[in-house]
């Protein structure tokens, strides 16, 4: 089985839209998918929250989104609205997302 993490940085939703239809379709393909949610990305959980945002919510519902940077959150000032969301923090790289935890599992890592 194909296992990919896709580890985001970018806050750029339109960068963003591509990782989530990709994501998407290679999980009803079948593939290992995780979405990993690092640097300026994390402030996209409010906006695409807020905004209703179909693909988000379609994420979020298949449990594809795996983490969200605890560090990288509170830094951009958005760490008590990503932990409220309900959505997984990670904090195992001294306050980030460990990339080395998704290759012990396996995972190809792109990054975005």
């Amino acid at each position: 089985m194909n296992k990919t993490a896709f580890f985001v940085f970018r806050g750029d939703p339109l960068c963003f839209m591509h990782v989530m239809l990709n994501a998407l379709d290679m999980q009803t393909r079948n593939m290992d998918v995780k979405v990993i949610l690092e640097g300026e990305s994390v402030k996209l959980v409010q906006a695409l929250i807020e905004s209703g945002n179909k693909l988000f919510q379609q994420l979020i519902d298949k449990g594809l989104i795996d983490a969200v940077c605890k560090a990288c959150s509170a830094k951009m000032g958005v760490l008590a609205y990503n932990q409220a969301s309900g959505l997984p923090m990670a904090d195992d790289l001294n306050g980030h997302p460990a990339m080395s935890a998704y290759l012990d599992k396996g995972y190809a890592i792109v990054t975005m």
